[in-house]
């Protein structure tokens, strides 16, 4: 297991053939089986309810896990729907096909890489199969077997396909149908920019989440200790539990505080809204997560704008001074800087859009059926960085060449006339 997350290699024997993709991709499946059991185990131990058994925590496990790749389960109490992925979990299930995947690549060869992706993907499905047969018809979460191995399916190539660098066969001709019709639109971008500014941009909104996140643990301690005091019933053993759930939830969480601080907010059931300046609510369920959320809309909460434009501006300069280079190298055309600037925003806005929807979903029935980000966070995402970045890069690109002698590529060639008419004098 520590060779997953460490990333150190697997010693092999000298002249051993790699690992079998089928079982990579089942041992990486039964690992995160293994990471989401252990500690529902461990609450079941201390806290078990009577008439329950081991069984019954083992479903339980399961479920979680197939939720964590966005499969959707049915709660048994009244049939209603349970979509909201535990991001904590999916990101642990994507390293370890991401590992898988990266072990099992052909050395060399990207291009042949789908088949191994393939096979890893079928022995993650050998295991997931048992797991949502199982829980399909019992237990307090209950499976949905054919759209929990879809998404199953879905998350167990993507992971892997990220650890082995590659895509699906028809990605390779379709790029380059695409640029042939982007044409002089794709040319001027430069390479190997795009995605590091994209994920620079990125993980500095989470940052900011983040931040909101503790900020609104400080200042509504005593509301979250209040709901945690009561939902656990003041037991150790019921405090371990919501911690564990509080865990699994926490990069939800910080995903709705980036949707809030961008500007359209996040819902908490049909007809509400949690935005700066504005807060309508309903009957909230009783979470500590969810007691971190304001009462009341005030014009204190429009200063958490400073996140993006934080992150915009860390962008910005990022991109301003790849543009201008160094000193001996050629700077990038405004046409580029300009250019990159635009589909980076374009890029953000599609990620943040993605995330705000998988970190949302229904918890039952009825106005509890929309929680999450809305919308319109992925279009504030890029409005916010296409209005920022594109200038300031394109500003800070011109004071650093402000001064700078010009490159032997920008040098004015001498026309043969003004030669000849030298020589002459």
């Amino acid at each position: 297991m520590t060779h997953y997350l460490t990333g150190r290699p697997f010693a092999r024997p000298v002249g051993a053939p790699a690992t079998a993709p089928a079982l990579a991709g089942a041992t990486a499946a039964l690992i995160g089986l293994a990471c989401t059991g252990v500690p529902v185990l461990a609450c079941w131990l201390v806290s078990a309810p009577p008439g329950d058994g081991v069984g019954d925590a083992a479903r339980l496990a399961g479920s979680l896990w197939l939720l964590a790749h966005g499969g959707p389960l049915v709660r048994s109490a009244g049939g209603a729907p349970l979509t909201v992925t535990p991001l904590a979990l999916t990101a642990l299930c994507v390293l370890l096909l991401a590992r898988a995947g990266a072990r099992t690549a052909v050395p060399g060869a990207p291009g042949r890489a789908g088949a191994p992706c393939g096979a890893l993907c079928a022995g993650y499905l050998a295991v997931a199969l048992p797991v949502a047969l199982g829980c399909r018809g019992a237990g307090a979460l209950r499976s949905q077997p054919l759209p929990d191995l879809l998404a199953v399916a879905l998350l167990g190539w993507t992971g892997a396909a990220l650890g082995a660098r590659t895509g699906p066969r028809w990605w390779p001709p379709a790029r380059r149908r695409l640029v042939a019709r982007l044409g002089r639109w794709h040319r001027p971008l430069p390479p190997g920019v795009l995605l590091p500014a994209t994920g620079a941009g990125l993980l500095a909104l989470l940052a900011g989440g983040a931040l909101l996140v503790g900020a609104a643990g400080v200042l509504r301690g005593d509301v979250t200790e209040a709901a945690a005091r009561e939902l656990a019933g003041g037991s150790p053993p019921g405090e371990l539990e919501l911690l564990f759930c509080c865990l699994l939830l926490l990069p939800n969480a910080v995903l709705w505080s980036v949707g809030y601080a961008l500007g359209p907010g996040f819902r908490l059931g049909t007809g509400t809204l949690v935005a700066p300046g504005q807060v309508h609510l309903g009957a909230v369920p009783d979470f500590p997560l969810l007691a971190l959320v304001p009462d009341r809309g005030s014009a204190w909460q429009f200063l958490v704008v400073a996140g993006p434009l934080l992150a915009a501006g860390t962008v910005a300069v990022l991109l301003g001074h790849a543009a201008a280079g160094p000193a001996d190298d050629q700077p990038w055309s405004a046409t580029a800087t300009g250019l990159t600037a635009a589909a980076v925003a374009a890029l953000l806005a599609a990620v943040v859009a993605l995330l705000g929807w998988l970190s949302g979903g229904a918890v039952g029935t009825g106005r509890m059926t929309e929680l999450g980000p809305t919308g319109l966070c992925g279009p504030a995402a890029g409005g916010w960085f296409l209005l920022l970045v594109l200038p300031v890069s394109l500003a800070l690109r011109r004071h650093l060449l402000r001064g700078r002698p010009p490159t032997p590529a920008e040098q004015p060639t001498q026309q043969p006339a003004e030669a000849d008419g030298g020589s002459d004098g």
